[in-house]
Protein backbone atom coordinates (compact mmCIF):
# COMPACT_ATOMS: atom_id res chain seq x y z
CA UNK A 1 0.00 0.00 0.00
CA UNK A 2 1.31 3.57 -0.64
CA UNK A 3 0.15 6.34 1.15
CA UNK A 4 -0.08 9.84 -0.46
CA UNK A 5 1.42 12.84 1.62
CA UNK A 6 -1.92 14.00 3.07
CA UNK A 7 -2.18 10.92 4.81
CA UNK A 8 2.05 10.64 5.79
CA UNK A 9 1.16 13.84 7.45
CA UNK A 10 -1.24 12.21 9.39
CA UNK A 11 0.68 9.70 10.13
CA UNK A 12 3.60 11.87 11.00
CA UNK A 13 1.60 13.58 13.75
CA UNK A 14 0.07 10.07 15.20
CA UNK A 15 3.60 8.69 15.23
CA UNK A 16 5.05 11.79 17.30
CA UNK A 17 1.79 11.11 19.83
CA UNK A 18 2.85 7.22 20.12
CA UNK A 19 6.26 7.91 20.82
CA UNK A 20 5.90 10.19 23.65
CA UNK A 21 2.87 8.30 25.08
CA UNK A 22 5.19 5.28 25.16
CA UNK A 23 7.89 6.97 26.48
CA UNK A 24 6.17 8.35 29.50
CA UNK A 25 4.37 4.59 30.04
CA UNK A 26 8.45 3.82 29.94
CA UNK A 27 8.68 5.84 32.79
CA UNK A 28 6.43 4.30 35.00
CA UNK A 29 7.85 0.73 34.13
CA UNK A 30 9.51 0.06 37.97
CA UNK A 31 9.90 -2.10 40.81
CA UNK A 32 6.11 -2.18 42.41
CA UNK A 33 4.06 -1.29 39.30
CA UNK A 34 1.34 -3.57 38.28
CA UNK A 35 0.64 -4.10 34.85
CA UNK A 36 -2.84 -3.53 34.25
CA UNK A 37 -2.07 0.29 35.58
CA UNK A 38 0.53 0.71 33.34
CA UNK A 39 -2.30 -0.08 30.42
CA UNK A 40 -4.91 2.08 31.87
CA UNK A 41 -2.17 4.79 32.08
CA UNK A 42 -1.28 4.60 27.90
CA UNK A 43 -5.39 4.47 27.31
CA UNK A 44 -6.10 7.65 29.57
CA UNK A 45 -2.89 9.32 27.78
CA UNK A 46 -4.60 8.45 24.16
CA UNK A 47 -7.66 9.49 24.86
CA UNK A 48 -6.27 12.75 26.49
CA UNK A 49 -4.89 13.39 23.00
CA UNK A 50 -8.43 12.73 21.18
CA UNK A 51 -7.12 9.27 19.81
CA UNK A 52 -7.72 5.79 20.07
CA UNK A 53 -6.13 2.36 21.05
CA UNK A 54 -5.25 0.55 17.50
CA UNK A 55 -5.21 -2.79 19.83
CA UNK A 56 -8.05 -2.73 21.76
CA UNK A 57 -11.07 -5.37 20.93
CA UNK A 58 -9.03 -5.36 17.87
CA UNK A 59 -8.92 -9.17 16.06
CA UNK A 60 -5.89 -10.41 14.30
CA UNK A 61 -6.52 -13.40 11.70
CA UNK A 62 -6.90 -16.34 13.44
CA UNK A 63 -7.60 -14.88 16.98
CA UNK A 64 -10.39 -16.56 18.86
CA UNK A 65 -11.08 -13.56 20.31
CA UNK A 66 -10.60 -9.88 19.98
CA UNK A 67 -7.34 -8.43 21.82
CA UNK A 68 -8.72 -6.86 25.34
CA UNK A 69 -6.11 -4.62 26.21
CA UNK A 70 -4.47 -1.45 24.77
CA UNK A 71 -1.27 -1.85 25.52
CA UNK A 72 1.09 -5.35 25.65
CA UNK A 73 3.25 -5.88 27.83
CA UNK A 74 5.37 -9.10 27.71
CA UNK A 75 7.71 -9.40 30.71
CA UNK A 76 11.03 -11.51 30.46
CA UNK A 77 10.30 -14.88 28.46
CA UNK A 78 7.28 -13.54 27.29
CA UNK A 79 7.69 -11.89 23.92
CA UNK A 80 5.17 -10.23 22.38
CA UNK A 81 1.27 -9.47 23.10
CA UNK A 82 1.12 -9.77 26.91
CA UNK A 83 -2.12 -8.80 27.53
CA UNK A 84 -2.09 -6.11 30.56
CA UNK A 85 -5.94 -5.37 31.19
CA UNK A 86 -6.86 -7.44 34.64
CA UNK A 87 -3.20 -8.01 34.98
CA UNK A 88 -2.66 -7.88 38.59
CA UNK A 89 1.13 -8.95 37.68
CA UNK A 90 3.59 -7.14 40.16
CA UNK A 91 7.17 -5.92 38.40
CA UNK A 92 10.20 -6.69 40.30
CA UNK A 93 13.70 -5.40 40.06
CA UNK A 94 15.74 -6.78 37.55
CA UNK A 95 12.52 -7.67 35.11
CA UNK A 96 12.66 -6.45 31.18
CA UNK A 97 9.29 -5.46 30.46
CA UNK A 98 8.33 -5.08 26.52
CA UNK A 99 5.81 -2.56 26.29
CA UNK A 100 3.93 -2.75 22.72
CA UNK A 101 1.34 0.06 22.07
CA UNK A 102 -0.33 1.38 18.58
CA UNK A 103 -2.39 4.62 18.06
CA UNK A 104 -4.98 5.75 16.06
CA UNK A 105 -5.08 9.07 14.94
CA UNK A 106 -7.24 10.79 12.32
CA UNK A 107 -8.35 7.14 11.12
CA UNK A 108 -4.58 6.15 10.59
CA UNK A 109 -2.39 3.62 12.31
CA UNK A 110 0.94 3.90 14.07
CA UNK A 111 3.15 0.51 15.71
CA UNK A 112 6.14 1.18 18.39
CA UNK A 113 7.30 -1.07 21.00
CA UNK A 114 10.39 -0.63 23.21
CA UNK A 115 12.14 -3.02 26.31
CA UNK A 116 12.77 -1.59 29.32
CA UNK A 117 14.53 -2.84 32.72
CA UNK A 118 13.03 -2.73 35.85
CA UNK A 119 15.59 -0.99 38.77
CA UNK A 120 19.27 -2.84 37.99
CA UNK A 121 18.88 -5.62 35.69
CA UNK A 122 22.22 -8.04 34.68
CA UNK A 123 24.69 -7.07 32.17
CA UNK A 124 23.58 -10.05 29.91
CA UNK A 125 20.05 -8.37 30.09
CA UNK A 126 21.34 -5.32 29.09
CA UNK A 127 23.57 -6.62 26.13
CA UNK A 128 19.88 -8.22 24.87
CA UNK A 129 18.05 -5.16 25.18
CA UNK A 130 20.67 -2.97 23.01
CA UNK A 131 21.52 -5.65 20.70
CA UNK A 132 17.32 -6.05 19.90
CA UNK A 133 17.53 -1.87 19.63
CA UNK A 134 20.69 -1.59 17.68
CA UNK A 135 19.17 -3.97 15.14
CA UNK A 136 15.97 -2.46 14.87
CA UNK A 137 17.90 0.75 13.22
CA UNK A 138 19.79 -1.92 11.25
CA UNK A 139 16.55 -3.44 9.89
CA UNK A 140 15.39 -0.01 9.65
CA UNK A 141 18.95 1.51 7.29
CA UNK A 142 18.07 -1.33 4.74
CA UNK A 143 14.29 -0.07 4.55
CA UNK A 144 15.05 1.75 0.97
CA UNK A 145 13.12 2.46 -2.03
CA UNK A 146 14.47 -0.34 -4.60
CA UNK A 147 15.51 -2.92 -1.69
CA UNK A 148 13.24 -5.96 -0.91
CA UNK A 149 11.60 -6.89 2.43
CA UNK A 150 14.56 -9.56 2.58
CA UNK A 151 17.33 -6.83 2.30
CA UNK A 152 15.97 -5.96 5.85
CA UNK A 153 15.54 -9.98 6.97
CA UNK A 154 19.53 -9.99 5.97
CA UNK A 155 20.30 -7.00 7.88
CA UNK A 156 19.43 -8.03 11.11
CA UNK A 157 20.51 -11.65 11.09
CA UNK A 158 24.13 -10.39 9.88
CA UNK A 159 24.15 -7.77 12.81
CA UNK A 160 22.89 -10.06 15.34
CA UNK A 161 24.71 -13.35 13.97
CA UNK A 162 28.16 -12.67 16.15
CA UNK A 163 25.63 -12.32 19.44
CA UNK A 164 24.76 -15.67 20.05
CA UNK A 165 21.06 -14.67 20.57
CA UNK A 166 17.59 -16.37 18.81
CA UNK A 167 16.21 -14.36 16.21
CA UNK A 168 12.13 -15.43 16.08
CA UNK A 169 11.31 -16.07 12.99
CA UNK A 170 7.81 -16.92 13.22
CA UNK A 171 6.88 -13.30 14.32
CA UNK A 172 7.72 -10.30 12.56
CA UNK A 173 7.09 -6.63 10.72
CA UNK A 174 4.34 -5.47 8.65
CA UNK A 175 2.74 -2.83 6.79
CA UNK A 176 0.59 -0.59 8.96
CA UNK A 177 -1.44 2.24 7.95
CA UNK A 178 -4.99 1.54 7.09
CA UNK A 179 -4.89 -1.31 9.48
CA UNK A 180 -2.86 -2.67 12.40
CA UNK A 181 -1.57 -5.47 9.78
CA UNK A 182 -0.66 -5.03 5.99
CA UNK A 183 0.87 -6.50 3.78
CA UNK A 184 4.11 -7.39 3.56
CA UNK A 185 5.08 -9.68 6.05
CA UNK A 186 8.73 -8.63 6.76
CA UNK A 187 10.82 -11.50 8.50
CA UNK A 188 13.66 -11.08 10.68
CA UNK A 189 15.93 -13.02 8.69
CA UNK A 190 16.64 -12.89 4.76
CA UNK A 191 18.31 -12.88 2.29
CA UNK A 192 19.27 -10.36 0.02
CA UNK A 193 17.31 -9.21 -2.82
CA UNK A 194 14.41 -11.71 -1.85
CA UNK A 195 10.84 -10.58 -0.90
CA UNK A 196 8.65 -7.87 -2.23
CA UNK A 197 9.95 -4.75 -2.79
CA UNK A 198 10.05 -1.82 -1.04
CA UNK A 199 8.62 1.47 -2.99
CA UNK A 200 8.31 5.04 -1.88
CA UNK A 201 5.23 5.88 0.03
CA UNK A 202 5.26 2.23 1.83
CA UNK A 203 4.92 2.43 5.66
CA UNK A 204 6.02 -0.01 7.85
CA UNK A 205 6.14 -1.63 11.38
CA UNK A 206 9.84 -2.93 11.65
CA UNK A 207 9.83 -4.73 15.16
CA UNK A 208 13.11 -7.42 15.86
CA UNK A 209 12.56 -9.85 18.66
CA UNK A 210 15.74 -11.62 20.03
CA UNK A 211 15.62 -14.10 22.89
CA UNK A 212 18.76 -14.82 25.31
CA UNK A 213 18.55 -18.62 24.20
CA UNK A 214 16.64 -20.78 21.26
CA UNK A 215 14.64 -18.84 18.65
CA UNK A 216 11.63 -21.10 19.39
CA UNK A 217 8.37 -19.44 20.85
CA UNK A 218 5.02 -21.14 21.84
CA UNK A 219 1.54 -19.40 22.02
CA UNK A 220 0.15 -18.94 25.38
CA UNK A 221 -2.97 -21.17 26.44
CA UNK A 222 -4.21 -17.33 26.94
CA UNK A 223 -4.32 -17.26 22.97
CA UNK A 224 -2.04 -13.95 22.78
CA UNK A 225 1.16 -14.17 24.47
CA UNK A 226 4.29 -15.73 23.06
CA UNK A 227 6.66 -16.98 25.06
CA UNK A 228 10.14 -18.78 25.09
CA UNK A 229 10.14 -22.25 24.67
CA UNK A 230 13.33 -22.12 26.64
CA UNK A 231 11.63 -19.82 29.36
CA UNK A 232 14.95 -17.77 28.59
CA UNK A 233 14.43 -14.16 28.53
CA UNK A 234 13.57 -12.05 24.80
CA UNK A 235 13.59 -8.55 23.82
CA UNK A 236 11.40 -6.15 21.26
CA UNK A 237 11.67 -2.90 20.02
CA UNK A 238 9.76 -1.43 17.22
CA UNK A 239 9.05 1.55 15.06
CA UNK A 240 6.55 2.77 12.16
CA UNK A 241 8.61 3.81 9.44
CA UNK A 242 7.88 5.78 5.91
CA UNK A 243 10.15 4.56 2.49
CA UNK A 244 11.47 7.48 1.06
CA UNK A 245 13.47 8.56 -2.04
CA UNK A 246 16.37 8.18 0.54
CA UNK A 247 16.72 7.47 3.90
CA UNK A 248 14.24 6.07 5.79
CA UNK A 249 11.85 8.23 7.95
CA UNK A 250 11.22 7.41 11.59
CA UNK A 251 7.18 8.20 12.09
CA UNK A 252 7.20 6.85 15.58
CA UNK A 253 9.75 9.78 17.49
CA UNK A 254 8.86 12.42 18.70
Amino acid sequence: MIYIESEINILREGGKRLAFILNEVAKNVVSGAKISDLNEYAEQLIKEGGDKPAFLHYKPEGAKFPYPASLCVSVNEEVVHGISSNNDRILKEGDIVGIDLGLIHNGLVTDMAMTVGVGEIDKEAKRLIETTKQSLYEAIKAARDGNKTGDIGFAIENFVKSSGFGIIDELGGHGVGKHVHEEPFISNVGKKGQGTKLKKGMVLALEPMLNEGSKKVYLDKDGYTFKTKDGKRSAHFEHTILVTDGDPEILTKI
